[in-house]
């Protein structure tokens, strides 16, 4: 009899090349799939709720693989620790327990959010270089706020999708994307059941221009409704995107 079992992950993708495994490089997923290894000699796939890219971080990842014995859940997430640290995995499992086997981390996921950080001042990051985006010019966050609110609900996001987006459609629905400032940092808090490929970074590299003048709130109007990748700002740097918690 197997059972499944439902992780939440939190990891540091500075040095990773993503939550997925890859040919050239360290990812999440196979740090976690030697751990479980590890401890039962087991060979699972450990299936996430969603691919991060490289760079970007995970406070909250959700995943779910199968055993073929039940045990202890606290004693689980003990061995796969003990293991990420001998490999010296940026890796922790936060939590495991049992789930029914028709649980799937990603498709039974109901809503996923992101937080995206932007440190604001004239000095250099050091401690946070890494985990924040650096914007030296001063940011009008309630211009940004008002262009925000022009991308909430339903709407085509091409111009916020990158070229290699592998989604079948470009319609979604953005339930929430609210910017809030803590001393130096902007936080940037974005909620929606799925997302295009770098939507994400795309809008926000487009509010940063709206933030420094570049760009008008109610151009992200014309941005939307233009369907064309190119009319939108930049792309974020990975390193300031946080995959943060995933609802079921």
């Amino acid at each position: 009899m197997s059972q499944r079992y439902k992780i939440i992950v939190e990891y540091d993708g500075t040095n990773l090349l993503g939550w997925q495994k890859q040919l050239d490089g360290a990812s999440a997923q196979e740090y976690l799939e030697r751990a479980v290894f590890g401890f039962c000699a087991q060979k699972v796939e450990v299936c996430g709720s969603g691919r991060t890219d490289a760079g970007v971080h995970a406070l909250g990842q959700v995943a779910h693989f199968d055993l073929d014995f039940v045990t202890d859940t606290f004693r689980i997430r003990e061995a796969l620790n003990a293991h990420l640290r001998s490999m010296n995995a940026p890796v922790a499992v936060l939590s495991v327990e049992t789930v029914d086997n028709d649980f799937n981390s990603r498709f039974s996921a109901q809503k996923r959010r992101y937080i995206y950080r932007i440190t604001n001042r004239k000095a250099p990051l050091i401690i946070d270089r890494f985990r924040s985006w650096w914007v030296y010019v001063p940011l009008n966050v309630e211009k940004m706020r008002q262009g925000a609110q022009l991308l909430l609900g339903y709407h085509d996001f091409t111009s916020f999708r990158a070229a290699k987006c592998q989604a079948k459609s470009p319609l979604k629905t953005l339930d929430k994307l609210d910017i809030s400032i803590a001393g130096e940092e902007i936080l940037f808090t974005v909620e929606a059941k799925s997302f295009l490929h770098h939507q994400v970074r795309n809008m926000v590299g487009t509010l940063k221009m709206v933030g420094d003048g570049h760009l008008s709130p109610q151009d992200i109007s014309t941005i939307l409704e233009s369907k064309n990748r190119s009319s939108a700002g930049p792309t974020a740097p990975a390193h300031g995107l946080y995959l943060d918690k995933i609802f079921y």
